[in-house]
């Protein structure tokens, strides 16, 4: 499956340096679009990710969860200015984020090991 970010074709080995080189310019949130229409969201706080996979453009899709994780956190601020809060539970940390969105465009699929709850 071929991947883009802003229409630049990515390889799963190059996914986790652009997102890192996006967050240190301060871009936060990034939108991956696949073939035919899937599309996996990414928004960080620097600390903590909301990891989305969807399958079509109207799809409510799926996100990533850390079950046992207490409290909320700030600071997702998305492109159109709006800054989001999240339980924590319904985000990972980071490198797990990283990790799961280089696996997802490696594979197509949520890694085996990595919670997730269905948003449809």
């Amino acid at each position: 499956m071929t991947w883009t970010v802003d229409g630049d074709h990515l390889a799963a080995d190059e996914v986790v340096a652009v997102l890192r080189g996006r967050i240190a310019g301060g871009r936060l949130e990034t939108w991956l679009s696949g073939e035919p229409e899937r599309r996996i969201a990414f928004v960080t706080n620097n600390d903590r990710a909301m990891v989305m996979l969807l399958d079509e453009p109207d799809d409510p899709g799926e996100h990533a969860t850390d079950p046992g994780a207490e409290g909320t956190s700030d600071g997702f601020l998305l492109s159109n200015g709006q800054n989001d809060t999240y339980q924590n539970s319904d985000t990972v940390p980071l490198d797990r984020a990283l990790a799961i969105v280089e696996h997802l465009v490696g594979h197509g699929s949520w890694p085996e090991d990595a919670h997730r709850v269905s948003d449809r």
